[in-house]
């Protein structure tokens, strides 16, 4: 990369970030708000952003739902581009999952950069930044004409099922990329190495609506609202990485009580999920819309982060700890590093004892109001500002260089 240019006036916290058109590839809109739906939203109070949707990661398989997203994405291709928000339009873009090949890689690249820039000219996007969240972006980033290219990784990608393929693109965009933030610690440590102006910036949370948790307002949807205690609650995708012999032994432990699965079963992990379809008290309630996300966590007595240990976990930074924290609720993890960042989330080192956590949040919780009280600075807010002041200070000058070029560095 070029050097900072020094004779060029510094651009100051006030216009970093500000007045810009940003580039957002990341997951479907439609999807669970996630972190970059949170990070676009206050963006979007002083940017446009034009979202688009995702890349697949990985092969389609032949499961019903996998065929149904294939349907879907083919359908949306014809939709035009539309504003779901002020300052947020949503591209739908079409790619062949098929990362090992390159004469298909090819044929997405020269797609996907047709696409993406027939909707900037459409919008009028000019100086554009690009954050990527979706390393399956890297085969076209840098290829927009993108001024700023930021890459933001929040999981170990190339760890997902079906993903390895990803893994020569991902480094390229590490390597590429003007700025790359990581969400947790060791994901620093593992992408230093490809970028040194690499940061962490860990994820927030939509605290004020968790917050009404704490409503008296906030009524207790009937679903759960006279099950057996203690109800014991989990939302977010049921994917593979969650241990679900885990939840079948808490279940087992907890058999006066109830265990509440509220979130869509991801395909990889339908075949897991079937341990639990017997037991009694385990309740399967399904995706819930995110407004009602609250009052279901004021119903559940402790909450529950059960993710297995692996290479994609000990990467990740669980944002449901948080949110359940917002709701002011005992919580109790899998032993991950970034829960234990937070003090009021209990860890628990094996199957055993995560029950007896789960025993002791249960009978002595800390106030609700002070546990959410507590996680009330990590607003979304205060992470775009981290970012920004990243940027200012732009510690390899990248970020200050002054544009890319039609072709950018790809």
């Amino acid at each position: 990369m070029m050097a900072a240019d020094t004779s060029k006036p510094r651009r100051t916290s006030a216009a970093v970030l500000r007045g810009r058109d940003i580039l957002c590839f990341s997951h479907d809109w439609t999807g669970d708000p996630l972190s970059k739906t949170h990070l676009m939203r206050v963006l979007a109070k002083e940017n446009r952003i034009l979202w688009i949707n995702a890349i697949a990661n990985r092969m389609p398989t032949t499961s019903s739902k996998d065929i149904s997203r294939i349907f879907n994405k083919l359908k949306s291709f014809t939709e035009p581009i539309r504003e779901v928000e002020p300052n947020i339009f949503v591209l739908n873009p079409l790619a062949i999952p098929a990362y090992g090949n390159k004469t298909v890689v090819k044929l997405n690249q020269r797609s996907l950069v047709s696409q993406v820039k027939k909707a900037m000219d459409r919008l009028g996007f000019a100086n554009v930044i690009n954050m990527v969240f979706n390393p399956a972006a890297g085969m076209i980033a840098g290829k927009l004409g993108e001024s700023e290219l930021i890459y933001y990784c929040v999981d170990e990608y190339t760890a997902f099922t079906g993903s390895s393929a990803l893994k020569e693109i991902e480094e390229k965009l590490f390597r590429d990329a003007d700025l790359v933030v990581v969400s947790a610690e060791k994901l620093f440590e593992g992408k230093k190495q490809f970028n040194p102006n690499t940061h962490i910036i860990r994820h927030g949370t939509d605290w004020r609506h968790f917050r009404t948790a704490l409503d008296e307002s906030t009524l207790i949807p009937d679903e759960i609202a006279n099950l057996p205690k203690p109800v014991i609650g989990f939302h977010g995708l049921l994917a593979d990485w969650v241990d679900y012999e885990l939840i079948k032994k808490v279940a087992a432990h907890f058999s006066e009580g109830s265990v509440v699965l509220i979130g869509k079963i991801a395909v990889d992990a339908e075949q897991k999920v079937k341990i639990l379809n017997d037991v009694p008290n385990v309740y399967f309630l399904g995706r819930k819309p995110y407004a009602e996300l609250p009052a279901y966590c004021k119903g559940f007595d402790v909450a529950l982060n059960p993710f297995a240990i692996n290479e994609l976990t000990l990467a990740a930074n669980p944002l449901k700890v948080r949110e359940y924290l917002a709701a002011g609720l005992p919580v109790v993890s899998t032993d991950i590093p970034e829960v234990r960042v937070l003090n009021d989330c209990l860890v628990g080192v094996d199957h055993d004892d995560f029950i007896a956590k789960i025993e002791a949040a249960n009978a002595d919780p800390k106030p609700r109001k002070a546990v959410s009280d507590a996680i009330s600075h990590e607003s979304w807010e205060a992470k775009i500002e981290e970012l920004r002041t990243i940027m200012e200070t732009g510690r390899r000058g990248g970020m200050e260089k002054g544009g890319r070029g039609e072709e950018g560095k790809g």
